[in-house]
């Protein structure tokens, strides 16, 4: 089939490589965001997407909005068969949805109908899932509500981050959106409808979301730390600046401190929340680079019974 790749982020590279790699199946184009700025100097910086097609020699659209008349004109010259997506970070309107034959194809980072929306792998660690996966599903106008093609699942690990999860899903899910392409094609896969039970949603994590509380119990603390990793960065307050939470991992033998409270040893550093502690391993100061907690504490001379939060 003639293809028409959108994508946007990193996690999408590897599914247009292996989109490219097909011997059955034409990238003939990729559409991504507009050039973005990024670095202290703000410079405008191509998405990972438009870097890998433009190596690839593919032909890069990137249209200000997905329904502007001149990207819309030159998707009907292209004329694709088929618009696979991951992670393209806009809204596609119906006279977009309507120009391919076969539709547009999502691939989403999660066992829909659960978690649906744009942070479905921070969700599904933030909640303690043991299981989440990636599906394979035809874009309607709803919110990740369309028929589904193809499905697999992945174990969420005790110390994954979203970051580790979405990276083995992003390679996994390459090779079912390029079979959901194939299936398509040869008219052996077809799209079955949502359970209507079943669904959550998977709204973006704001910076507020990633505030730690500490009166929460410390396993609650730990999916917060692990979910926003790396962003939007799980955080608290102190001595009134922000102080990023890296690492840090439950110690169920210690129930000794109070919901915020620090206590440092010669090589740890220990939170109270509202059940055991937890052991900072990494954080962030504001301003500075990642350290180890330890050294940070050293820094920062702590005062006994001094608490995290203010």
């Amino acid at each position: 089939m003639k293809l028409v790749f959108a994508g946007t982020p990193e996690v999408a590279v590897p599914a247009l490589d292996a989109l490219i790699a097909s011997d059955r199946h034409e990238v003939a184009a990729v559409v991504t965001r507009p050039d973005a700025p990024a670095g202290r100097g703000r410079r405008l910086v191509a998405s990972p997407v438009a870097e890998r097609a433009e190596e690839a020699g593919i032909e890069v659209l990137k249209p200000v909005r997905p329904r502007d008349e001149d990207f819309l004109a030159r998707l009907r010259e292209i004329a694709p068969d088929c618009c696979p997506v991951v992670a393209y970070g806009a809204l596609l309107p119906k006279v977009a949805l309507d120009v391919p034959a076969r539709g547009w194809v999502n691939l989403h980072f999660s066992l829909l109908p659960a978690w649906r929306g744009a942070a479905p792998v921070q969700h599904a660690v933030m909640a303690g899932d043991e299981v989440t996966g990636a599906s394979t599903f035809l874009i309607e106008e709803g919110l990740d509500s369309g028929p589904v093609y193809g499905v697999l699942t992945e174990e969420v690990r005790p110390t994954d981050t979203s970051g580790d999860l979405l990276t083995r899903l992003a390679f996994a899910g390459a090779g079912l959106l390029a079979a959901t392409m194939d299936g398509i094609e040869d008219g052996t896969l077809h799209a079955v409808p949502q359970p209507v039970e079943g669904v959550t949603l998977a709204p973006k994590i704001s910076v507020e979301d990633a505030q730690v509380q500490w009166s929460a119990p410390a396993l609650r603390v730990d999916r917060v730390v692990r979910g926003c990793t790396p962003a939007p960065g799980a955080w608290t307050l102190f001595r009134g600046e922000r102080l990023k939470l890296v690492q840090a991992v439950p110690v169920l033998d210690r129930t000794d401190l109070a919901p915020g409270e620090l206590s440092v040893g010669k090589n740890n550093v220990y939170a109270g929340t509202g059940s055991h502690a937890v052991e900072l391993l990494w954080v962030q100061p504001q301003g500075k680079k990642p350290m180890r907690a330890a050294d940070w504490a050293r820094g920062v001379r702590i005062a006994h019974g001094e608490l995290l939060g203010l």
